[in-house]
């Protein structure tokens, strides 16, 4: 029969206060957004037009993942008992799906345009969005070191970077057109726009759609775990088992732990859970042991049950 003999570990980290770093950010952004959307319509250049609506779209991304890291810091409440961490997975997931629907409209727009070319000048372009490469650029730096670590930190440097790269684009789209007078380079540049921001967040979108549905993250070896456990010293069987993004940060843990000589101790199950987190990085382990001290098989044995 089971017994209910449970460790429980979590260890903090305090995570580093983006504050400042969103707000330098989206000030920055909107400034620019601003400035070259009014350049791009007096202009008439879809490019222009285009990268000012998917850098509208990253101010909007950045806003929300700022309001998902300050909310992911709340303390858990009788209602929320993880606190509010996973709105920083919903963040990222919503940033990636913003991004993708801006895109769509752009890349419709291209071809449009693509059928309908219309002149514009080069050299004012490239300029507006040489501007634009600095601006993302340094908004991106802002974000690079933290990228690593916070899913939600790197949804926003992949936005800043692929903007920095996207105006790149632009810029020497300006400067074909000024030394060519080719005017379809500019919506063609729209179309190479929209297919770098495409595969630069696919990647982002399955991320933070695994985590929304509780999958493994990305950064853990569920079978290496599952090992680790299994051949520490008194296990004969573990089941159960489930990890899951707690938050873009934080890594969640239960199983059962089937051990016949007896439970080991509240310091045994310590070091379990600080090796779990050196090792793999899950900071929050409930484990529940089993004493195999009858006929009774735990209802939750085979793997197939949740």
């Amino acid at each position: 029969m089971a017994h209910d003999h449970h460790a429980h570990a979590q260890h903090r980290h305090a995570a580093p206060d983006y504050g400042r770093v969103f707000a330098v950010g989206i000030a920055l952004n909107v400034a620019y957004v601003a400035g070259e959307a009014g350049f791009g319509l007096w202009l008439g250049s879809l490019a222009l037009i285009a990268d000012a609506g998917h850098n509208l779209g990253d101010v909007l991304g950045l806003a929300l993942s700022w309001g998902a890291a300050v909310l992911s810091r709340r303390e858990p409440s009788r209602r929320f008992t993880y606190g509010l961490r996973s709105s920083s997975i919903l963040a990222a997931l919503a940033n990636a799906l913003i991004l993708l629907v801006v895109t769509g409209g752009i890349a419709w727009e291209a071809l449009w345009r693509l059928r309908h070319p219309l002149a514009v000048p080069g050299a004012s372009v490239a300029a507006v969005a040489a501007v634009g490469v600095a601006v993302n650029g340094v908004t991106a730096l802002l974000f690079a070191a933290g990228r690593g670590r916070d899913l939600n930190i790197r949804s926003a440097f992949l936005h800043m970077a692929a903007d920095a790269l996207v105006a790149g684009g632009v810029v020497a789209a300006g400067i074909l057109i000024a030394a060519t007078g080719l005017v379809w380079l500019d919506p063609a540049v729209s179309l190479v726009i929209s297919a770098v921001i495409v595969y630069s967040t696919w990647g982002l979108v399955n991320e933070a759609l695994g985590l929304a549905l509780a999958a493994v993250p990305a950064a853990i070896d569920e079978a290496a775990v599952r090992a680790y456990l299994a051949a520490t010293e008194g296990v004969s069987g573990l089941h159960d088992l489930h990890i899951w993004g707690m938050s873009t940060t934080e890594t969640a843990l239960t199983c059962h732990l089937v051990m016949p000589g007896g439970h080991p101790g509240d310091a045994a199950l310590s070091r379990l859970a600080h090796e779990l987190d050196h090792r793999f990085g899950i900071r929050h382990a409930t484990i529940q042991i089993e004493l195999a001290d009858s006929g009774e098989e735990c209802a939750l044995t085979p793997e197939h049950v949740v």
